[in-house]
């Protein structure tokens, strides 16, 4: 129920194998590591060359990675192939609970079989679909991607890569793709970058995928980015020569624009993961450092201040903020104080006041001998709706600690996200809720203090980019690609 949901969500991960003899398994793996990125639905294609002609095999459903998938089908030869896609999914356009928008989509045209999946947001995809529906398409899914496989389908080039490149830039918002021919692994970035996605090697296969968590599981090696505005091409020829085919696509935006999403880094990567260059670790700590030199806590007697984070996507921030404020010359101590359940499987969805409460317990339980008597500072990535970080500083409180500050990793969220990051409706958003006033926040909240990361404060620990490299539209309502105003108002859902 997305209404309910307390924390930003990313749509999907994606991976790509070309080359392999045990590209599903690959497959199953990457998405493994990538689960953070969509628990809804997975999804793995692969290609089989048989006679007369290439096969597609595909297996997917709703639920996570271990659940869709088991031994009768990785093991068999329902997923034969040397090459594959796969997909996490967490929807942000196309309805969540059906199974007929769960990817990787495919279909047979002319020039043969063409499988794709995809992370992002299409924000021009409502405009485009009604085109095409008007031009006798039948569309299948209520999934934006559909309309990159039925523009694909409907090109006139006799090329299937100029088909490709002619499809891909009619859309416009966020992409990474990966797609699938009978001879070829194929990938696209949108011009802006604002998604990852990354080229990878195992042996003499190419992997290619949303993080490079998704190469380390599989032991690969890391090769390069795919670059904003980039198509590349792998195909039998690449094995041989080891040179990967690239294209650029028709630049809408100039070269050196990029676009990032800034969240990626917060809140949405994986910690051990590089994303646009750089190791996510790095810049949290890095992000967790800068708060503390902004907004430091300390305790009214001048004793020791102990700082926790809220497992999991906050401990490298908090190991950052306790090291400024060492700097600082604070006397604190980086404790763990709050114990996160890795057993709850999908999110937790309570139609409750009470039922939610119990939500909180069931993901979280406190240390009470850590907290007890104890100033303590809880560092946060981010508050959404802020009724999870309500219920959470209640919990805590149950410690008796002497007081709690809460630091928050970045921004207040103000604005919706159309490029691949679920929020609630701009309402429900806690700083719109309180007009973004810090102090009623923290009164909401019970809190002995509230500070956020302000934009410049964030972009300035970003020292490996240039703080123009980044996407801070749900901070700053700056969007860097235009949407359609039917897309701003429903998402694209049906």
């Amino acid at each position: 129920m997305k209404n309910q949901i307390d924390k930003p969500r990313c749509n999907c991960g994606v991976i790509g194998v070309f080359g392999h003899p045990e590209a599903s398994l690959i497959s199953y793996y990457g998405l493994h590591a990538l689960q953070h990125r969509g628990q809804e639905a997975a999804g793995i294609l692969s290609l089989e060359n048989v006679k007369p002609k290439p096969h597609f095999n595909i297996h997917k459903g709703i639920g996570l990675v271990s659940e869709v998938f088991s031994d009768s089908n990785l093991f068999t030869n329902e997923l034969n192939g040397s090459s594959a896609i796969g997909h996490n999914r967490y929807s942000t356009t196309g309805a969540s609970d059906s199974r007929k928008n769960i990817q990787p989509f495919h279909v047979n045209y002319r020039l043969g079989n063409l499988a794709i999946a995809h992370n992002g947001n299409l924000t021009n995809a409502k405009s485009l679909r009604d085109k095409l529906v008007d031009d006798g398409a039948i569309f299948q899914t209520t999934s934006d991607t559909e309309v990159v496989l039925h523009l694909i389908a409907r090109s006139r080039q006799s090329d299937q890569i100029e088909q490709i490149k002619e499809a891909i830039s009619q859309v416009e918002g966020a992409y990474s793709f990966v797609i699938l021919t009978d001879d070829k692994l194929i990938a696209a970035r949108d011009p802006l970058g604002i998604r990852p996605l990354c080229i990878g090697k195992l042996n003499g296969s190419y992997i290619i995928t949303s993080e490079t968590c998704a190469l380390d599981i599989n032991s690969a090696l890391y090769l390069r980015e795919v670059a904003p505005g980039e198509i590349v091409v792998i195909d039998q020829n690449t094995l041989n020569t080891k040179e990967i085919k690239s294209f650029q696509l028709v630049e809408k935006t100039p070269k050196d624009v990029r676009k990032h999403c800034v969240f990626e880094f917060i809140y949405f990567s994986r910690p051990d993961s590089q994303i646009f260059g750089t190791n996510v670790d790095k810049m949290r700590r890095k992000l967790g450092k800068t708060l503390a030199l902004a907004h430091p806590a300390r305790d009214k007697d001048n004793e020791k201040v102990i700082v926790i984070s809220v497992p999991d996507s906050s401990n490298t921030t908090a190991i950052g903020y306790q090291a400024g404020l060492q700097k600082l010359g604070i006397n604190s101590k980086l404790e763990i104080g709050l114990i996160r359940s890795h057993y709850i499987g999908r999110t937790f969805i309570a139609p409750t006041q009470k039922n939610r409460e119990i939500g909180v317990k069931i993901k979280f339980n406190i240390v009470k001998g850590v907290l007890e008597n104890k100033t303590i500072v809880v560092v946060d990535d981010s508050i959404v709706r802020g009724t999870t970080s309500k219920q959470l500083i209640k919990l805590l409180r149950e410690a008796n600690p002497k007081e709690i500050h809460l630091r928050i990793s970045s921004p207040m969220i103000t604005h919706p996200c159309f490029y691949g990051m679920d929020f609630p409706s701009k309402e429900e958003l806690i700083a719109n809720r309180f007009n973004s006033n810090v102090e009623e926040i923290r009164n909401y909240l019970e809190v002995d203090s509230l500070e956020y990361l302000t934009v410049e404060e964030m972009l300035q620990s970003m020292t490996d980019h240039k703080k123009d490299d980044f996407c801070t539209a749900c901070f700053s309502g700056d969007y860097p690609i235009s949407i359609d105003e039917y897309f701003k108002k429903n998402q694209y859902e049906d």
